[in-house]
């Protein structure tokens, strides 16, 4: 009896679980595979940070992007990022009005919910930098006017890991403003089978309209409360803060993970378990969760570049170094 009292759900997640259930189904319907991009997808609206989806052409990211503001019932709006975009383009510009002989502000394409930035790398440092603030604080300031973003809000942006011409690199203050980079990978070979019957069927490869939406803003924002009012072990913050930390005396990082890598694992390490319908988070949650969080947060030295490591390869040594808590 004492038992039934201990793990007796503390926060009642049936709702969330459900309403995942019903994202993944819906997404399902024109993505084939691809479960992990979409639970990291998932996971990351639930715990309020911004995606950066890395793949080569035609693996389906803004399609993906696409969908995801298809199933939430809230604002959207894509910029397509190139090398001759202002960051006027992104924010939006002062307009004089001349019936009232005032300047107003006419709201670029950032003020939406969920924004998708098409291509990120194709736009140079000054356009990148219009979206640090945005991306950091929720807020715009434009010719010294402060204006707040609507909740929820979400960026992702894509990018192509290969092509390196007319391309302008990430800083890494950029790159840390993102909670996950996910990395899209090519689908299998049945599954590639599956993609091309889905085509077939439906004729038109743009036609989204079978997708119905399955969450609005009110529900987000139930269920981030209650994702953040998760059960964490002292044990499990500790395994995170060592996990982070061995990142900065690994011989084979040049740059290790800053604290607020480990902030995000907590957080997104919470919104993993909930959409799993627990209300308490444990290692495996961690450890789903700590190549997305650092996989663009570290730096491999020079040497391990050239032997043809990964950031990942790295990464998973570290977790396996660690002892898992009891």
């Amino acid at each position: 009896m004492e038992n039934e009292e201990i793990f007796k759900t503390r926060v009642d997640l049936s709702g969330l679980k459900e309403s995942v259930d019903k994202v993944k189904s819906e997404i399902s319907k024109i993505i084939v595979g691809q479960e992990k991009m979409v639970e990291l997808l998932i996971t990351a609206v639930l715990a309020d940070g911004h995606v950066l989806l890395e793949g080569v052409p035609g693996v389906a990211k803004t399609l993906t992007a696409k969908l995801l503001s298809k199933v939430i019932q809230a604002g959207f709006s894509r910029v397509q990022f190139t090398p001759d975009l202002m960051p006027s383009d992104v924010l939006g510009t002062s307009v004089f009005n001349v019936k009232t002989s005032e300047f107003t502000f006419k709201q670029g394409p950032i003020f939406s919910n969920i924004i998708l930035i098409d291509e990120i790398n194709r736009a140079p440092a000054k356009t990148q930098s219009a979206l640090f603030e945005v991306m950091e604080e929720r807020q715009a300031t434009v010719d010294g006017q402060t204006y707040p973003m609507d909740e929820p809000y979400l960026v992702v942006a894509t990018q192509n890991p290969i092509e390196q011409e007319g391309t302008y690199r990430l800083p890494e203050a950029q790159l840390d403003r993102f909670l996950f980079k996910i990395s899209v990978d090519y689908p299998g070979l049945e599954e590639e089978v599956e993609v091309l019957k889905g085509h077939h069927a439906r004729q038109d490869v743009h036609d989204l309209s079978s997708v119905e939406p399955v969450l609005d803003k009110d529900m987000i924002k139930d269920y981030r409360t209650k994702v953040h009012g998760l059960h964490v072990d002292e044990n499990l913050m500790r395994y995170i803060a060592q996990i982070v930390n061995e990142t900065r005396n690994s011989p084979d990082l040049y740059l290790g993970a800053s604290p607020r890598a480990s902030i995000a694992i907590l957080q997104t390490a919470k919104a993993f378990a909930g959409i799993q319908g627990r209300d308490f988070i444990t290692p495996e949650d961690i450890k789903f969760v700590a190549n997305p969080v650092m996989r663009h947060r570290v730096i491999l030295t020079p040497e391990k570049e050239m032997e043809g490591q990964t950031a990942d390869s790295i990464i998973d040594m570290i977790v396996e170094k660690i002892e898992v808590p009891r």
